[in-house]
């Protein structure tokens, strides 16, 4: 028997404005994409086994993270797969609320990855609505990722936010970046940028290789191949 892959083949997204900010200092969402991406957007969606956001953007965005087109549900639905991938949330402290629409909305697997110290009061707040692990103290991703190959993951798209992105690519866990560039800018240090300061496997001496670049509408998609797994 062959042994699958050690890790998922991971896919991260992201939509920043041309200053590099990923929302404003408002409560309000602030849309950086537009209609044609967003169907891109959930193209891609339809092709992964899970969808990982980080706790944050649960509190925050309140994310549906279904495929939104109903041809794409029907034809994963006739693969034999789920109409929606497996969705993914990582938590430090477990404060996660139960009635948000990650775990309300759509029929499909959902995993929560939790901190040690935090297991516990997790499973008390979620109970039955998602599959609640131990995921190290710190938060392992390394092993989170080898946990979903053992699940069948095979393709997982991380969505955000800045915070997980971060943690992903300090760690040189992605193999493909997709990011759109909004034709604005936010200008406020307030407001959450891409990715924070830190240690990242590129730089100027390691530069990641463009795979594409594509206007769509008002947009601009930049895809970057991050390691050899890359098949653009």
């Amino acid at each position: 028997m062959t042994a699958g892959p050690a890790r998922p083949y991971v896919l991260l997204s992201c939509a920043t404005s041309i200053d590099g900010y990923i929302d404003d200092a408002t409560d309000q969402r602030l849309l950086l994409s537009n209609e044609d991406d967003f169907d891109r957007i959930d193209e891609v969606r339809a092709g992964c086994d899970a969808i990982l956001v980080g706790a944050g953007t649960v509190r925050r965005d309140d994310p549906r993270l279904l495929v939104r087109s109903a041809r794409r549900r029907d034809e994963r639905v006739a693969a034999g797969r789920p109409a929606t991938p497996v969705k993914v949330t990582i938590t430090a402290s477990g404060d996660l609320d139960p009635t948000a629409r990650f775990f309300t909305a759509g029929e499909t697997e959902r995993l929560v990855f939790c901190a040690s110290g935090a297991l516990e009061k997790t499973r008390e707040r979620i109970g039955r609505l998602a599959i609640v692990l131990d995921g190290g103290e710190p938060l392992d991703l390394a092993a989170m990722l080898t946990d979903l190959a053992g699940r069948g993951v095979r393709r997982l798209m991380v969505e955000g936010g800045g915070s997980v992105h971060a943690q992903f690519l300090a760690a040189g866990l992605v193999d493909e970046l997709h990011l759109v560039v909004a034709p604005f800018f936010v200008g406020d240090c307030r407001a959450p940028r891409f990715v924070s300061d830190g240690r990242y496997p590129w730089h100027p001496g390691r530069r990641a290789a463009v795979a594409e670049v594509r206007q769509i509408g008002d947009v601009v998609l930049v895809r970057y191949a991050l390691s050899d797994r890359c098949p653009c």
